[in-house]
C-alpha cells in the first residue's frame, strides 16, 4: 500500500465533506479524457464524472497536482471532487487577452529553468519570478549547462541586481556538476517542484538525471497501455528517489502576468519596493510623479535602469490583463441582463 505523505499530502487538503466511501488521490497526469490518479492503492485511470464535466469551469476541473476525490470500479475511476487548493500556477493563455492557463496546481517551489548558453535572460527570469511570487511560490533558479562557461560570477552578480531573496544553483546534465547537490540539499522530501523555463534548457535531461536514469527518453512506462509519454507535451508529476516530487512542463515560449487584482506591486518588486517608501506620494506610479524616490534612483545609478524598466513593462501588462478581464465579465453581465429581459418580453407579449 502506498503512502499518499511520500506524495504531498497534507490535511490541509481534506474536505470536510468528503464521503469516507470515496478514494483519495493525486493527479499525476492528463492525456486528453484520461486523467492518471496515484491512490493508496497504486495508479488509477480515471474520467470525470457528470457533475464535474457539466457543472463548473474550465479552471476548476482537476490538473496535475491536484488532490481529487474518486469512486474506483474495476476497469476505470470516476472523479467526484477536487479539494480546495493550496496555490494555483498559472500564466495568460497564448493569444488571449483575458484567459488563464492554469499550469498545475500545490505547489512548493518551482524550478526556473535556464542555461548558461544563448538562452540566459535576466529579464525573462524577472518575468517568472514575479508570477511565481504572486502565485505563492517560492522560486529556485537552476542555471543549467553551466559547464559551457568557465566563470560563473557575472551571472550570479546580474542575477543579483534584481535584489530577490531566492536560491540559485549552477549545475550540468552533461558532465554532472551541481548534480548531487541539487539532489541531496535543495530538493526537499515530500514538497512538490515544478520545473518551468524556455525549449531547449533542458528540463527534462535535468529531470532524467535526478532520476538517476539518463536513458529514459520518454517517462516511466505506462501500466495501462505498455506505451511511454513524452515528457515534453504533457506536464507530468514524478516522485524522485530521495522523495521530493517534481512536475515536468513542456517549454513555454510565452509567460503572460496574471496575477490577481490586490497585489502590492511594490512588494512584487523588492528592488522599487525600498525606494518606493520614500515617494512623496503613497499611491505613486513611479512615471512622470513629482518627488518620486525610485526615478532618483535611478538616475543616481542606485537602482538599475534595466530593472526599472522591467517593472514598468510588467505592471504595464498585467494591468491591461486586468481591464481586459472586467471588460470581458462587464460584457458578459450586459449580455445576460439583454438574454433575461428578452426572455421576459417573450413571455408578456405571447399571444
Amino acid at each position: 500500500m502506498i503512502s499518499l505523505n511520500q506524495y504531498g499530502w497534507d490535511h490541509c487538503f481534506q474536505s470536510s465533506q468528503t464521503q469516507s466511501d470515496l478514494l483519495i488521490g493525486r493527479v499525476t497526469s492528463i492525456q486528453g479524457f484520461k486523467y492518471y490518479i496515484i491512490t493508496i492503492h497504486g495508479e488509477k485511470e480515471a474520467e470525470l464524472s457528470g457533475k464535474l464535466l457539466y457543472e463548473i469551469s474550465a479552471e476548476e476541473l482537476p490538473k496535475v497536482g491536484d488532490w481529487v476525490t474518486m469512486k474506483d470500479y474495476e476497469t476505470m475511476g470516476y472523479i467526484i471532487d477536487v479539494l480546495p487548493r493550496k496555490n494555483v500556477l498559472s500564466r495568460k493563455n497564448p493569444g488571449s487577452k483575458t484567459e488563464r492557463q492554469l499550469l498545475a496546481t500545490n505547489i512548493d517551489y518551482a524550478l526556473v529553468v535556464q542555461g548558461l548558453d544563448r538562452d540566459f535572460n535576466i529579464m525573462r527570469l524577472e518575468r517568472y519570478i514575479v508570477q511565481l511570487m504572486a502565485c505563492s511560490i517560492t522560486p529556485i533558479v537552476v542555471l543549467n549547462k553551466a559547464d559551457l562557461v568557465n566563470d560563473w560570477n557575472p551571472f550570479s552578480s546580474e542575477i543579483s541586481t534584481l535584489q530577490r531573496d531566492c536560491k540559485i544553483h549552477f549545475c550540468s546534465t552533461y558532465n554532472g556538476i551541481g548534480i548531487d547537490e541539487l539532489f541531496n540539499s535543495v530538493l526537499e522530501p515530500r514538497k512538490t517542484y515544478i520545473l518551468i523555463g524556455s525549449s531547449g534548457v533542458g528540463k527534462s535531461s535535468l529531470l532524467n538525471a535526478l532520476m538517476n536514469n539518463s536513458l529514459r527518453a520518454v517517462s516511466d512506462v505506462s501500466t495501462f497501455n505498455n506505451k511511454g509519454k513524452h515528457t515534453t507535451t504533457t506536464r507530468d508529476l514524478f516522485l524522485l528517489p530521495n522523495d521530493s516530487i517534481v512536475i515536468d512542463t513542456p517549454g513555454m515560449r510565452e509567460f503572460g502576468l496574471t496575477f490577481e487584482r490586490g497585489h502590492n506591486d511594490d512588494e512584487l518588486f523588492p528592488a522599487i519596493h525600498q525606494f518606493a517608501a520614500q515617494c512623496r506620494f503613497s499611491d505613486c506610479k513611479h512615471l512622470h510623479e513629482k518627488d518620486c524616490a525610485v526615478i532618483a534612483a535611478v538616475e543616481r545609478g542606485e537602482l538599475e535602469k534595466q530593472v526599472y524598466e522591467s517593472y514598468l513593462k510588467l505592471v504595464k501588462e498585467q494591468r491591461r490583463f486586468e481591464m481586459n478581464a472586467e471588460d470581458k465579465k462587464r460584457l458578459g453581465k450586459i449580455a445576460g441582463k439583454m438574454s433575461r429581459e428578452a426572455q421576459e418580453n417573450r413571455k408578456k407579449y405571447k399571444y
